[in-house]
C-alpha cells in the first residue's frame, strides 16, 4: 500500500494479523490500571495514538479522533447476524470512555462509522467493494478498520468483520476494529495488557485499552495535536483518567 503524504485527507487503514490460537498468555495485572505505572500508560497512549499499521511515518505523527458525536450503523452481511452484539457493545463504551458520544444511528440520523459483519468468503470482496472502492489490491489481515481523518477529526471509519470463524476472533476483531476506528490506530507488540497487540489473546476491551481511550476523548487531547504538544498535558489528563478507570 502506498505511503501516505499527510495525516489530513488520506486514508488510514488497520488491520488485525494474528489469530485467536497461539497469542501471549495475559498477566494477572492486566485486569486493572492500578498496576501500571504513570509512565507505563502514557508510553501505551504514544505507541497506539501515534503511528498507523498501514501508511507512511506522517500518517502518524497527529493525533486522530471524532471531534463530535460518533453514530454507528452495522451492515450484516452474514449468515449468522451479529448486529446485537454489536450495538451491545457500542451502548457499553460511552459508560466505559468518559467524554465519547457514540450510539447507534437512529432512524434518519447518518451514520459517521459503519461497520459490515461479513462471512470470511466474503471479506475479500466486500473490502475491495465497500471499502477500497476497487476490484484490484491486496485485502490484509483478518479484519480490517479504515479511517478517513480530516484537519478538524475523524470523518468517518469503516470496518469490516468476520462472523464465521468462532465466537473469540468476532469478539477480538470487533472490540479492536471499532476501538481503532475511533483514533488509536496503531498496534505494538510490547502491550500484553492490551487489544492494540496482535499477538496477544485478549477479546474484550481491557482497562488498559480504557485508560489509552479514556485519555484520546479527554477533551484537551485535540485532533492534529503532536507528540510534543500532548506530552505536556497527559500528565494531567492521565490523573484524571485514573479516578475513572480501575
Amino acid at each position: 500500500m502506498a505511503a501516505f503524504r499527510t495525516i489530513f485527507g488520506c486514508l488510514l487503514f488497520v488491520v488485525a494479523l494474528a489469530t485467536v490460537g497461539g497469542l501471549l498468555s495475559t498477566p494477572v495485572r492486566a485486569e486493572s490500571i492500578v498496576g501500571f505505572s504513570d509512565d507505563e500508560l502514557m508510553d501505551g497512549f504514544q505507541k497506539t495514538v501515534f503511528g498507523v499499521e498501514y501508511g507512511g511515518a506522517s500518517a502518524g505523527s497527529a493525533v486522530k479522533k471524532f471531534n463530535g458525536a460518533v453514530r454507528v450503523r452495522v451492515i450484516n452481511l452474514a449468515d449468522k447476524d451479529r448486529q446485537r452484539e454489536v450495538a451491545g457493545f457500542v451502548s457499553r463504551l460511552p459508560r466505559l470512555v468518559r467524554g465519547l458520544d457514540i450510539r447507534m444511528a437512529r432512524p434518519g440520523e447518518n451514520p459517521n462509522f459503519t461497520v459490515y459483519v461479513v462471512d470470511r468468503a466474503d471479506y475479500v470482496d466486500t473490502v475491495r467493494t465497500d471499502v477500497l472502492g476497487s476490484t484490484h489490491g491486496s485485502v490484509p489481515g483478518q479484519c480490517l478498520v479504515r479511517v478517513y481523518p480530516g484537519s478538524l477529526g475523524i470523518v468517518r471509519s469503516t470496518a469490516v468483520i468476520v462472523s464465521d470463524e468462532g465466537n473469540s476472533l468476532f469478539r477480538r476483531c470487533m472490540v479492536e476494529e471499532i476501538l481503532q476506528g475511533l483514533g488509536p490506530m496503531n498496534d505494538n507488540a510490547a502491550l500484553y495488557a492490551s487489544v492494540f497487540n496482535d499477538r496477544s489473546r485478549h477479546d474484550r476491551f481491557m482497562p488498559f485499552d480504557r485508560a489509552v481511550v479514556s485519555m484520546l476523548y479527554d477533551r484537551r487531547i485535540r485532533p492534529g495535536m503532536t507528540r510534543s504538544e500532548v506530552g505536556v498535558v497527559l500528565p494531567r489528563v492521565l490523573a484524571d483518567v485514573r479516578r475513572s478507570v480501575r
